[in-house]
């Protein structure tokens, strides 16, 4: 029976990069993690390794995977547009549509893979929110 996602797996060739993406800009904190013959990192949210890191040389070609996104459950929705902004990260911002009404972030990490991180519906955005977006 599956209980939950356990962790995402990204490959790079830019680990200290990766490594100040998610833990500088997103809060994540490096972790335990066995010695594998390969370098990389375990990063860490609530105790739990959610992304794993694999260090490489050069990038495998083709590239492997179709994984679409990854989405982080965040807050400090306003504290986090001004980091982004900081870093000079481009982002979109949407309000997902019906009745719970998250705040949902769109961006890329320096892998290129796409990053979502969602607010809950009750967090209040800046008041240039929608200026923001289009940057």
């Amino acid at each position: 029976m599956t209980l939950r996602m356990d962790h995402f797996t990204i490959v790079t060739d830019q680990l200290e990069a990766t490594r100040q993406f998610y833990v500088d800009l997103l809060g994540l904190e490096v972790g335990p993690r066995p010695p594998f013959p390969v370098d990389g990192l375990w990063l860490y949210a609530d105790s739990h390794p959610m992304l794993h890191v694999i260090s490489v040389e050069q990038m495998p070609e083709p590239r492997r995977g179709v994984l679409d996104h990854m989405a982080f459950f965040s807050s400090g929705l306003g504290s986090m547009l001004d980091k982004l902004d900081d870093h000079n990260v481009r982002y979109r911002i949407i309000r997902a549509p019906g009745e719970n009404r998250t705040w949902q972030v769109f961006f890329k990490d320096p892998n290129d893979v796409e990053v979502e991180l969602d607010f809950a519906a009750e967090e209040t955005p800046p008041a240039d929110w929608k200026q923001r977006s289009k940057r």
